[in-house]
């Protein structure tokens, strides 16, 4: 998706392949990262919990008549008058879907950023299945993995990255089947109508959606002064600024509305926006999906601030 403060070369249709080689030698290395940046946050991960069968203690909760007698915890009911069965976790895995925006203006880094938009990205995308793996759950990626429940379900899901890199734009999630998660990471600088038309009857079908706007800190701040060339690495349209200064501040006021506006729009459909900066921690973001996917409380007005 195109970007109004980026100043990078375009890429023709005859380096496609070119980038794909690069894309394939970074993911290896954003793996490693994501794993790294997982084991930070990882600890407070507990899934979707609630009673049932499996192997795990989930509560404790007074014996009813006609249960069976095996189910009683002889050593708590001794502590008081009282008879008490011990319940276990159920655990069933649930589908996860992970997309992340692999389109040339993705491949952004101002010197303001410490890694493209590309590569932070993929971190968060691969962390994400990481921490969701550990958990038993399913992880997929429209039109590029189908679901799978493994521990390796990150390295996997990073080689299929590596051969078969989802497509520019919004996913098809046509492959998806009833209620799921849907995780999308880019930098979402279309018109927020237009996003939201395409994410609208995703809510309608059950999905419960997470959307994560990756922004370099230059296309927020706007540091750019003097005579200035920006051109769309997507299209290869430019637009020469004779004093860049003049108009930062309309800019900001653009980026940012256009942000808001978004954000309010995700919200009325009960979806969460997490929107991230390069320059910050990738744990900070990982870990705003992660209490949104385990449904934690008070999480559902997160603002746009960064």
């Amino acid at each position: 998706m195109a970007s109004i403060g980026q100043i990078v070369e375009r890429t023709s249709s005859g380096e496609v392949l070119a980038r794909a080689q690069i894309r394939a030698r970074l993911i290896p290395d954003c793996l490693v990262e994501a794993r790294r940046v997982a084991n930070t946050v990882i600890a407070g991960w507990h899934g979707r919990r609630k009673r049932g069968i499996g192997e795990n203690f989930w509560q404790f909760r007074p014996y009813s008549v006609g249960e069976s007698l095996s189910r009683i915890d002889w050593r708590r009911s001794a502590r008081d008058d009282h008879t008490y069965v011990r319940d276990r976790e159920w655990e069933a895995a649930h589908t996860i879907w992970l997309w992340a925006d692999l389109s040339p203006s993705m491949m952004f880094k101002s010197t303001l950023g410490t890694v493209s938009k590309e590569s932070r990205a993929l971190v968060l995308m691969l962390a994400l299945a990481e921490i969701l793996a550990r958990s038993g759950e399913r992880i997929g990626c429209p039109g590029v993995m189908e679901p799978v429940s493994a521990r390796n379900a990150a390295e996997r899901l990073a080689a299929a990255l590596t051969h078969r890199p989802p497509n520019a734009g919004l996913p098809d999630t046509g492959m998806i089947r009833g209620a799921s998660d849907l995780v999308l990471i880019g930098d979402f600088l279309d018109p927020s109508d237009a996003i939201m038309t395409r994410l609208t009857p995703l809510s309608r079908r059950g999905m419960r959606g997470h959307v994560v706007e990756i922004a370099d800190p230059a296309e927020e701040v706007f540091p750019y002064a003097g005579r200035t060339e920006f051109t769309d690495p997507e299209t290869g349209e430019k637009l020469t600024a004779g004093r860049a200064e003049i108009v930062a501040e309309d800019y900001r006021r653009a980026y940012l509305g256009r942000r808001e506006a978004l954000g309010a729009s995700l919200r009325h459909l009960g979806w969460s926006f997490t929107p991230h900066r390069t320059d910050h921690l990738a744990s900070e973001a990982l870990v705003a999906v992660h209490m949104y996917l385990s449904g934690a409380p008070g999480r559902a007005n997160h603002g746009g601030q960064l």
